[in-house]
């Protein structure tokens, strides 16, 4: 080492140091100082500006065939979408990569809103990408890929040509192009600081009125008690989405889900213990997301699972029928809707598949 960098290094050194000792001082005995591989393994954000983006390029071509095999199931092979997702192609011209304002933003007869018609910065089409896609294994495509796929959706929205290449090095000039760049604002008032509109002007600011107020209204839904559980627990079929929470069909009206249940008669005898193979597939079912998309008994998305049981019920290799259904997704037997290949362990992959083709039993 250089005699020149000697004193910086010590300097850099003794910096840390302070730090990390004020740090513990000023909560002894709790936690520790991140060390820098945590920091960067945390710090992925690509900002507007585009600072924390990796560098890396990426294809239009390249994007498409990523987009295929990973993208496609849940976003249609032209962003177009199916009936679960939103679509994130369309409502936007070429006089919109103009001006950098939607138009149909303000058009109220347009049926719905794309994801290109909202989105103002590219940066944040190539993060969101990088951060939480595929949906079922995120952070799992490489950087190139990333910057492919980004390329690919710019494309559809006719914002880059066919043989664009996404890069580092060019993404700046393709934020110019956004159709929606104008659109957004930051001089709304509702933080302060530089670019955030006049100091001291936050529109959240309100006179609280304590009088004339009118009575909450009580919204409530009843299950008479014949049909409370014909279609399965609700509270399983929920998805992991959203503040929506199914009630639990299974326990008498009133019942809290996490407290005693009380009732008159006397309570019946606890069901017996779930084999364990049972009792490991339904912690599989909660681990991997499966009843997002699958009740145990109906359809929500997807089939039930003892649908998917019963259908197969005469098949003697429905365990490896399974396995392989589960590996690599599929489409069309149950519906348009397809599911998606799932990255599953093999362990996993098998306590599934033979749980399916012994009944799917759920207790």
């Amino acid at each position: 080492m250089s005699s020149s960098r000697k004193p910086f290094l010590a300097l850099l050194l003794g910096t840390l140091a302070v730090l990390t000792a004020s740090a513990q001082s000023t909560y002894p005995g709790i936690g520790r100082a991140a060390t820098p591989a945590e920091i960067k393994a945390w710090d992925i954000d690509v900002r507007p500006d585009f600072k924390g983006l990796p560098k890396g390029a990426g294809t239009v071509s390249q994007g498409q065939d990523i987009w295929e095999t990973k993208c496609a199931s849940c976003h249609g092979v032209f962003g177009e979408s199916n009936e679960v997702f939103s679509p994130l192609v369309g409502g936007t011209t070429a006089e919109d990569i103009k001006t950098g304002r939607v138009a149909r933003l303000n058009d109220t007869t347009f049926p719905g809103r794309t994801t290109l018609m909202k989105v103002s910065t590219v940066s944040t089409l190539w993060d969101y990408i990088n951060r939480a896609m595929p949906w079922n294994a995120p952070k799992s495509l490489k950087t190139d890929e990333v910057y492919a796929v980004t390329a690919y959706l710019l494309n559809l929205g006719g914002i880059v040509p066919d043989g664009f290449t996404l890069s580092d090095t060019n993404i700046a000039d393709v934020q110019k192009r956004m159709p929606n760049r104008n659109g957004v604002t930051t001089a709304h008032a509702m933080w302060p600081g530089k670019g955030m509109g006049k100091p001291g002007a936050f529109d959240v600011k309100a006179t609280a009125c304590m009088k004339d107020c009118e009575a909450e209204p009580k919204v409530a839904s009843l299950l008479p008690d014949f049909a409370r559980n014909n279609n399965g627990n609700l509270a399983e079929q929920q998805r992991l989405i959203g503040p929506q929470r199914g009630v639990d069909t299974t326990r008498p009206p009133g019942a809290r889900r996490d407290g005693p249940i009380t009732v008159a008669a006397t309570p019946a005898a606890p069901p017996p213990a779930a084999p364990s193979g049972t009792a490991n597939a339904l912690a599989l079912l909660k681990k991997h997301s499966c009843t997002a998309c699958h009740g145990m008994e109906q359809k929500l998305v997807g089939p039930g699972f003892k649908q998917v049981a019963t259908k197969y019920a005469g098949r003697a290799d429905a365990e490896a029928y399974f396995a392989g259904k589960i590996k690599a997704g599929g489409q069309g037997v149950w519906g348009p809707i397809p599911m998606p290949a799932q990255a599953l362990s093999d362990a996993d992959l098998k306590t599934l598949a033979n749980w399916l083709a012994t009944g799917a039993a759920s207790h």
